[in-house]
C-alpha cells in the first residue's frame, strides 16, 4: 500500500483505547524505549497529553502542532509514528479530504511478561541493549520468591467479611474503558496451506490463530524456510496432539544458532540510534548526506545500490556481521558501504571491509562524521605514500575520480553530482 504524503496541515484527533497507568510509563521507558528511541517514545507521551480531561479523546489537531511541540521536523514525527505502530503501541485510520484527517488509536504496552516472552520483541530488545542490561531488566521484573513453608494463610473470605443482602438484579455496563494492548503486525510469510497438509490426525485446535501468529513471528526472526518449519513444529507436537510452544521457540532457536556460528540474529533494518546522530538544522549538501546515512538502515542504503532486485545473500550476511560482530553503528556502516562500493568497482570484499571494520572498531568510529572523516585521513595518508613514490600523477587522477562525492569537506559550496544527487534525493523522499 502506498503511504500517503502528510501535511503539516492534515489534522489528527487521538483516541484512547485503553487506560494508560504510571507503571505503564516504566514499561514503555525500559522495555520499548531501547527498541524505538527515545523520540518515538516521546510522540507516545506527546499524544497521551493531548487528551482530553477525561482522557478519551482529543480536539482536533494539525501535525505542525507536533512539530512545534517537540520541535521536530515533520519527516521525523512520521518515522516515529511508524515505530510507535510496528511495536503495536498505536494505530492509525485516514480519512481523505481536502485536508486529510488522522485519527491516532492509542493503546498500552504490553506486560513485563508478554513483553519477555514475545518471539520478535524480546530478542530485538536483547540485541539493542546487550546481555548485560537485559539481565538487569529481567530482575527487575522478577517476582520475589519467599519460602512460606512455616507460613499459614489466614486470608478472610468475601463471605467472611460481608453478610448477605438482598440485591437487585444484575446491572451490565457496557463500553467500560480497560487496559487494552495491541498486537504486533508482521507479514504473513508461512504458507500455513503447506505447512499443515504435511500432519496426518493433527488435533485442530493445533493451529489456531495465537500459534499461527507464533510460528510466523518465530519464521520471521530467525529466517526458517516453509519446509524446516513444518519439520521443526512436527519435532514439537506432544502426546495430546498440540503443539508444545515453549519446545517451539527453543527449537527455532537452536536451528538458527546451529545454521549461524551459535548466533542469534541481528536486524539489518536499524538505522542510526538518536544519541549519535547529528544535530538538525544544517541544510548544506554534506549534511543532507549526513542525515541519508543516519536515517537509511544498512539493509535499504545497500538495496539503493542495486539497479534492479534484492542485495546478494552474502552482501546481506556481511552488513549482519559487521553489525552484529564488529557492533559498528548503522550509520557508521552505510559510510563504509558506500566508501568501498566506490573504490573498490562496485564490489563489497569481505576481507577488505572487516580490515577497516576492525581498524574503526579499534579507533572507536560511532557518528557519521567521524567515519567519514576518518576515511578522508585515510585517504591523504595513501595520496601522500604514492606521491612519495613517485607514482604517475594520471593513476593518481583515476582513483580520485572514484572516490565518494562526501570526501570533499566543502561540499556545502560545491555541486553534487547528478546521480549522487538523485540516490540522495530518492532516500531522502522514502524517509520523509
Amino acid at each position: 500500500m502506498k503511504k500517503p504524503i502528510i501535511l503539516p496541515a492534515d489534522s489528527y484527533t487521538v483516541i484512547n483505547k485503553t487506560i494508560v497507568e504510571l507503571s505503564d510509563r516504566k514499561l514503555i521507558t525500559m522495555l520499548y524505549q531501547p527498541i524505538i528511541g527515545h523520540v518515538a517514545t516521546s510522540l507516545y507521551f506527546t499524544l497521551i497529553d493531548d487528551l482530553d480531561k477525561k482522557e478519551t479523546m482529543s480536539d482536533d489537531l494539525t501535525h505542525y502542532h507536533l512539530m512545534a511541540t517537540m520541535k521536530l521536523r515533520l519527516e521525523e514525527v512520521i518515522i516515529a509514528r511508524e515505530k510507535l505502530e510496528a511495536v503495536g503501541l498505536l494505530r492509525t485510520y485516514l480519512k481523505k479530504d481536502n485536508i486529510n484527517h488522522y485519527a491516532y488509536l492509542i493503546y498500552s504496552p504490553l506486560s513485563a511478561s508478554d513483553f519477555l516472552n514475545h518471539p520478535i520483541l524480546n530478542i530485538v530488545l536483547y540485541n539493542n541493549i546487550g546481555k548485560n542490561e537485559y539481565d538487569k531488566i529481567v530482575e527487575y521484573y522478577k517476582v520475589p520468591r519467599i519460602n512460606l513453608k512455616d507460613y499459614e494463610e489466614i486470608t478472610s473470605s468475601f463471605s467472611e467479611t460481608f453478610s448477605q443482602i438482598d440485591g437487585k438484579e444484575y446491572i451490565e455496563n457496557t463500553d467500560i474503558r480497560e487496559n487494552q494492548t495491541n498486537h504486533i503486525n508482521v507479514k504473513e510469510i508461512v504458507d500455513f496451506n503447506m505447512l499443515i497438509t504435511g500432519f496426518n490426525n493433527i488435533n485442530e485446535r493445533c493451529f489456531n490463530q495465537e500459534t499461527k501468529d507464533l510460528i510466523n513471528n518465530l519464521a520471521f526472526i530467525y529466517k526458517i524456510d516453509n519446509l524446516t518449519m513444518q519439520g521443526l513444529v512436527r519435532n514439537c507436537i506432544n502426546e495430546r496432539g498440540l503443539i508444545d510452544k515453549t519446545e517451539l521457540r527453543k527449537s527455532c532457536r537452536n536451528f538458527y544458532q546451529f545454521e549461524n556460528d551459535g548466533k542469534l540474529p541481528s536486524l539489518v533494518y536499524r538505522t542510526q540510534p538518536d544519541y549519535l546522530k547529528t544535530p538538525s538544522g544544517d541544510t548544506s549538501n554534506r549534511a543532507k548526506m549526513i542525515y541519508t546515512f543516519e536515517n537509511t538502515s544498512p539493509i535499504d542504503y545497500l538495496r539503493s545500490k542495486y539497479k534492479t532486485g534484492e542485495p546478494a545473500k552474502r552482501d546481506i550476511q556481511l552488513i549482519e556481521s559487521l553489525i552484529g560482530d564488529t557492533k559498528l553503528s548503522p550509520g557508521v556502516v552505510n559510510v563504509l558501504i558506500s566508501y568501498v562500493l566506490q573504490i573498490n568497482n562496485q564490489k563489497l570484499s569481505k576481507n577488505y571491509i572487516d580490515t577497516i571494520a576492525g581498524q574503526w572498531k579499534r579507533l572507536n568510529i560511532e557518528t557519521v562524521p567521524d567515519a567519514m572523516a576518518i576515511c578522508e585521513k585515510e585517504h591523504k595518508k595513501v595520496k601522500k605514500k604514492l606521491e612519495s613514490q613517485n607514482s604517475k600523477p594520471s593513476n593518481y587522477h583515476k582513483k580520485q575520480e572514484q572516490l565518494p562525492e562526501w570526501f570533499n569537506k566543502n561540499l556545502e559550496n560545491k555541486e553534487v553530482s547528478k546521480d549522487d544527487q538523485a540516490e540522495m534525493d530518492r532516500l531522502l523522499k522514502e524517509l520523509s
